[in-house]
């Protein structure tokens, strides 16, 4: 995989660089070996792809961007031989008054749309990742402007770089901070796409933010205010429950998880009225564990830390809801999110502990380290039985076996309605946070249950993890449309696989645009 590099030439320009991007790999980028700051504005355009004789060519706003300093760039692709291929691209310097630096950064095939054997909008994904490298090679290099090209996907455009260039800093000495440039749209009118694409990508960053920070700053208390600063602005309403309120209701599968940690566990109960008040809702239920350490069936000490963002499921809601609330989407969404920590101790739940879950069915907490869909049984029961959604949608880092099989390339889901999982497809084509549908078959309802001594196992019985996870989930929604999203394989810190505008080893806020789409979809059929 190829570094950057700088390349030193006699132009008119004071230095090439030269950045590459490796299909949907993204390197650790190394731009940080330039510490000296360019002027403050720079600019990204893109570039097609080569067509056989045809030569590399410049989108539209490209072309007026050419025109403007007497078709330098024109000359300068000609004379480093860029061809246009995605992701790859050259920086130019003091070709303009205004923009210090201009990259020029390939887009692949023109006019390129749906790929039905990727799944996904590959004219789409393609801005984003033009817009993500290009922005990102400037940030690296001090700009504190940069103005994007739209590419003919403005709402793309913008959220590859607004994504891009997001950092989480807050444990960082000012010195050694990489600075936020600020994104503004280049050479389009389509301002309104832009902004939509901004709010997306703002929500996702909230996401990541969420989920990044350290667990003893972001305990089931902080993440209750920093919901509540997010989202009430927005004019959504956030009921903080606390122990008594979760006795009371008698939600003894969450309060068995919780009981192993010195943290209160609290319930967050989130409405956004877009619509009727008469409508029923859209409800999501988001797992919170803000630190799991599997309690006394506890975690490997290498790479514990990452479970600090079990509270992913729970941070994507948030930050979708957030969206919905900026983008006045028609739609009622309701979301409860149960928020505690799973640790060890002497008041901690026991492997093989037997619970009984409001409908009367018992559960037997086989491995506590799995304890993720536990915790949400009662919650979800409650959900349903109070607020009458029209449809319910749980998500959560869950099982393993969804990360073996999908790695980071897409959420795993499971829904017992197929238009449901047609709406979510159409959703992660569009956004390039694709999800794939897993059976929900017979077979694995019966792997879980009965047993001799109890009706259902947290567990079940065989391999196939995520798979049974979402078959006990199933359980609890007797008779309604139900997706259930497992994003252990997303929500986490991945290595390998990670888009150009996402960060390695750092968490990724997955699946906010997708949830965010969905409702877009289901709100303006």
């Amino acid at each position: 995989m190829a570094r950057a590099q700088v390349l030193c030439c006699n132009k008119s320009v004071l230095g090439l660089l030269r950045f590459n991007r490796v299909a949907s790999l993204m390197p650790r980028v190394h731009f940080m070996q330039i510490r000296r700051k360019c002027e403050q504005k720079g600019v990204v355009i893109g570039l097609y792809l080569k067509d056989g004789e045809k030569a590399p060519q410049l989108t539209p706003n490209g072309e007026k961007f050419d025109d403007r300093v007497a078709g330098k760039i024109t000359e300068l692709i000609k004379e480093t031989n860029m061809d246009g291929e995605l992701g790859k691209g050259r920086m130019f310097n003091n070709l303009d008054k205004e923009y210090s630096s201009v990259v020029v950064v390939g887009l692949g095939k023109e006019g390129i749309g749906y790929d039905a054997e990727e799944a996904i909008d590959a004219g789409m994904e393609n801005t984003r990742v033009a817009a993500a490298v290009g922005t990102r090679s400037l940030q690296l290099q001090g700009a504190s402007h940069v103005a994007v090209d739209g590419m003919e996907y403005p709402e793309q455009a913008a959220e590859g770089a607004a994504m891009a260039v997001w950092r989480y800093n807050a444990n960082m000495r000012k010195s050694r901070r990489i600075e936020v440039p600020k994104v503004e749209l280049y050479g389009s009118a389509d301002v309104d796409a832009w902004t939509r694409g901004l709010f997306k990508a703002e929500s996702q960053n909230l996401a990541r933010r969420l989920s990044e920070t350290p667990a003893n700053q972001m305990t089931p208390s902080t993440f209750a205010q920093a919901t509540i600063d997010s989202l009430c602005p927005c004019g959504v309403t956030v009921e903080v429950r606390s122990m008594d309120w979760i006795e009371e209701q008698r939600l003894n599968s969450f309060l068995m998880v919780a009981k192993g940690s010195c943290e209160p566990p609290l319930v967050l109960e989130i409405n956004y009225t877009g619509s009727s008040p008469d409508d029923k809702p859209l409800l999501f239920i988001g797992k919170g564990l803000t630190f799991n350490s599997g309690g006394l069936s506890l975690k490997p000490k290498n790479g514990m830390d990452v479970f600090r963002a079990d509270v992913s499921g729970a941070a994507a809601v948030v930050a979708t809801v957030r969206a919905a609330a900026a983008l006045s989407l028609p739609i009622n969404v309701t979301a409860v999110l149960p928020l505690c920590e799973n640790m060890p101790s002497g008041m901690a739940v026991k492997p093989g502990d037997v619970i009984t879950l409001i409908n009367g069915k018992t559960v037997c907490i086989k491995s506590v380290s799995s304890a993720g869909a536990v915790m949400l049984a009662d919650p979800m029961l409650y959900a349903q039985n109070i607020h009458k959604p029209k449809m319910i949608v749980d998500l959560g880092t869950h099982a393993k076996g969804v990360a073996y099989g999908l790695g980071a390339s897409a959420t795993g889901l499971w829904t017992n309605n197929t238009m449901l999982w047609q709406q979510f497809e159409k959703a992660g084509s569009i956004t390039g946070d694709r999800v794939w549908r897993f059976p929900l078959w017979q077979h694995f309802k019966r792997l879980v249950e009965p047993n001799l001594t109890y009706d259902i196992c947290n567990v079940g019985r065989g391999p196939a993890s995520s798979c049974l996870t979402a078959a006990l989930l199933h359980k609890m929604v007797p008779c309604l449309d139900w997706v259930h999203l497992d994003t252990r394989g997303t929500g986490l810190t991945v290595e390998d696989g990670v888009p150009p505008y996402l960060l390695r080893d750092r968490m990724s806020g997955r699946p906010t645009r997708t949830l965010i789409q969905f409702l877009h979809q289901m709100a303006c059929k």
